[in-house]
Order: C-alpha cells, then sequence, then structure tokens
C-alpha cells in the first residue's frame, strides 16, 4: 500500500566509434563528467544504473535490455558527443522505457576565450538534435531537459520527470476503495470504472456505510485509548476526549478497512455519513488525513481517478497532500488552497492541531489543521507529455502481463 521507494534511472552515455578509433585517449576525459551527472541524480533521490558508453547500434541494444533487466523506471540519455542518431534508433523505438533527453554539456562556459580544445568535450547538442529529430520521426516519444548541471534546476526537472514515470506506472496498478456514492452532479470526475480500468487500470472497489459501520464495531477500548494518547502527544488537541475518541474509533475502523482492502487509495463522500445512530457515526477526517501521511492517496466526494493519482504520486515522490483551489485572492495575486477536514502532516509545519471545525456543514467533525511548511511545491498538471506517460503506463501493463512490476527485484 502506498509506500514510496527510490526511483531507478538508467543513464547511457552517446558516444561516437570514430573518436575511440581515431582520438583514443579522449574518452577518458569524460569520466569525471559522467560520474558528476550520476551524483547529481543520486543527490535527487534517484538510485542510477550507468550503462558501458554506447556508440554502435549492438550496444545500444545491450544497454536497453540490461536496464530492462534492472528495473529501472526511465532511461536518461547523456550524449557525451555527437553519435549518429540511427545507431541507437532501433533499439529505442523497440523498447518501452519512458525516454529522458538530458540535453547538458561538461562546461558551463562557451564564449569567445575558450581554448578550441574544450569543442570535443562539448558538442554534444549536435547529436541532441539527430536524435530528438529521429525519434520524433518514428512517433516514439519522449521528454528533454536542456541545461547545464551547475543550475540545480536542470537536474531537479529531470529528477522529476523520472519521478513522474514510476507514478505513471504506479497508476496503471492503482486499487481504490470508494466508500458511499460519489457526489451527485460532479461531472469533472464522473468517469465510468469501466474507462477507469481499460485505459488506466485502476480498479475500484465499492463500500457502503455499513462495511465501515462493521468495521467500527469491531475496534477495542485499549485500541481508541493508545490512539488517542498518540495524537495528544503528536498534536496540540484543541477539543473534548468523546469527540476525539468518537472520531478516533471510526478512523480506526476506516484503517482497518483500507488494510484488508489492500488499497492504494480511498475516497469517502460525506454525505453518506448523514445518521448518528450507527457506528460510523461521524466524518473520519483525523484519520483521512493520517491515511495520506501513511502515503495512501485520497480524494473527497467519491472522486476516485483524483485518488488513484494522488496515491501514485505519493509513491513516486512521497509526501502529496489531496486539495483544491478555493478561493482567488486577485489582490493579492494568490490562491486559497483548502478542503473539508482533510490535510497531511508530512509537508506541515511540526505543529498541526487535531482540533473542532468551526466553521463549514460539520461542525463537530474534529480534524488535523496546521500551518504548511515554506519550500518547494510541485502542482499536478497536465504535464509531462500525455504520450510520455501513456508510454509510461503501457510499459506498466506490459511487464504485469509478463508477470512483473517494473522495479521488482
Amino acid at each position: 500500500m502506498g509506500s514510496p521507494r527510490m526511483p531507478k534511472a538508467g543513464l547511457l552515455p552517446f558516444y561516437l566509434k570514430l573518436y575511440d578509433d581515431a582520438l583514443p585517449e579522449c574518452r577518458a576525459g569524460f569520466e569525471s563528467f559522467l560520474r558528476r551527472i550520476a551524483a547529481g541524480f543520486e543527490a535527487r533521490g534517484i538510485a542510477v544504473e550507468t550503462a558501458p558508453v554506447c556508440r554502435v547500434a549492438d550496444e545500444f541494444a545491450a544497454a536497453l535490455a540490461g536496464f530492462e533487466a534492472a528495473g529501472v523506471d526511465a532511461v536518461v540519455t547523456l550524449h557525451l558527443a555527437y553519435s549518429p542518431s540511427l545507431e541507437a534508433l532501433d533499439a529505442f523505438c523497440a523498447g518501452l522505457l519512458p525516454v529522458i533527453i538530458l540535453d547538458t554539456t561538461m562546461d558551463a562556459d562557451f564564449g569567445r576565450t575558450v581554448s578550441p580544445a574544450r569543442i570535443m568535450y562539448n558538442h554534444g547538442v549536435h547529436g541532441v538534435m539527430d536524435f530528438a529529430s529521429m525519434l520524433r520521426r518514428r512517433g516514439r516519444s519522449f521528454e528533454i531537459v536542456a541545461g547545464h548541471d551547475s543550475d540545480p534546476r536542470t537536474l531537479d526537472r529531470a529528477a522529476d520527470l523520472v519521478r513522474a514515470a514510476v507514478a505513471a506506472g504506479a497508476l496503471r496498478d492503482s486499487r481504490v476503495l470508494r466508500i458511499g456514492d460519489a457526489f451527485a452532479g460532479m461531472g469533472d470526475f464522473s468517469v465510468p470504472e469501466g474507462a477507469l480500468a481499460g485505459r488506466l487500470g485502476i480498479r475500484v472497489r465499492q463500500a457502503g456505510i455499513e462495511a465501515l459501520d462493521e468495521a467500527v464495531f469491531d475496534v477495542s477500548d485499549d485500541a481508541v485509548a493508545a490512539e488517542t494518547a498518540a495524537d495528544r502527544a503528536r498534536f496540540a488537541c484543541e477539543l473534548s476526549e468523546q469527540v476525539h475518541e468518537r472520531s478516533v474509533r471510526v478512523g480506526l475502523g476506516l484503517r482497518e478497512l483500507l488494510q484488508t482492502s489492500a488499497c492504494d487509495a480511498f475516497s469517502v463522500n460525506f454525505q453518506a455519513f448523514d445518521r448518528t445512530d450507527g457506528e460510523a457515526n461521524t466524518m473520519p477526517f483525523l484519520e483521512i488525513s493520517k491515511a495520506m501521511a501513511r502515503g495512501l492517496g485520497y480524494a473527497g466526494e467519491g472522486d476516485v481517478l483524483t485518488a488513484a493519482l494522488v496515491g501514485a504520486l505519493a509513491r513516486a515522490f512521497g509526501a502529496v497532500t489531496f486539495t483544491e483551489v478555493f478561493c482567488p485572492d486577485w489582490a493579492g495575486d494568490t490562491l486559497f488552497l483548502s478542503h473539508m477536514g482533510r490535510s497531511i502532516r508530512r509537508p506541515a509545519a511540526p505543529d498541526p492541531q487535531a482540533g473542532l471545525r468551526r466553521q463549514g456543514p460539520r461542525p463537530r467533525d474534529p480534524d488535523l489543521r496546521g500551518q504548511a511548511r515554506a519550500g518547494r511545491v510541485r502542482q499536478s498538471r497536465p504535464w509531462p507529455r500525455r504520450q510520455f506517460l501513456a508510454d509510461c503506463r503501457a510499459r506498466r501493463g506490459a511487464a504485469r502481463r509478463r508477470g512483473a512490476r517494473p522495479g521488482d527485484a
């Protein structure tokens, strides 16, 4: 369920056999550059499998086969120098591994005062243009990242693309639990389950509030006491013991239901919690936040599509939360992001508070609130290109048909 794993990139260096034949001493000059790029990915939490330098078709085919066997999530190409595209093209077009072209060079400065001797070590873009042109002509999807690795944004974006490949593959295997029906009339996430399964590989299990009632009924008083004590040690709680214990009891029932369902994500429609006489007598906002912190995907109101996406992103990027654009601040040029009663603890500041909701339609259901931690934020959007992500999902499906998941040892 939902636990992130370290993504793995296959780093494939391109070179020209003619240079080895005519200038064999030059090859050694690229070794530190190759190690530097690999170390840059590793510093960003990406494991790296580096192939031998490839020059001719057989070498490229062997390198890609090795990457498949090693379970890499994406291939990152690095043109050390010019390399004729047709040597690599057939092997890349025959495979399904996502392709990320890293367009960078050994030196950041190539102005008028640079020695001509440095041309040998900085002309890989010539091969990048050749290779990208032929991939495009053959309809093979790829992403390209251009810039020098001394600018952290270059490898940041490349590392994010590797994680995007992981997320796209994870989406293909998503198992989502929906409690209650989807909110009637909300069309943007209204996708037939057959389409979700057929096009995205998302499998949905539907459960009524009665299933949660049964799970809550089995929660012991000792378990409630232990969880409540843990909450009060972690959070500054501003709620009565009765309200807290009721929320924890329903939350532990939800936790058990999620575990027995072996799901990667879930969605709860608050409208299903429309009575106080059953076991599930409060909306379990607090447990929903805890579940996201454990790496499960979530979305509100029966939105299983977004829940699956959040879960897939959590497996690739780690700390991911579900939220919505609520209010525009036109004067301040900002957006107010919120969603009723749900947040993730890991991206929050160290002092979140579990307290009563004091506004909205459910003022008695406790939730988790806090201030977002300052730092870099990734917003999910249609990026990278659709075909790149489709290829990632297709590779996941092909691996499943072979009886293994990409990344399995």
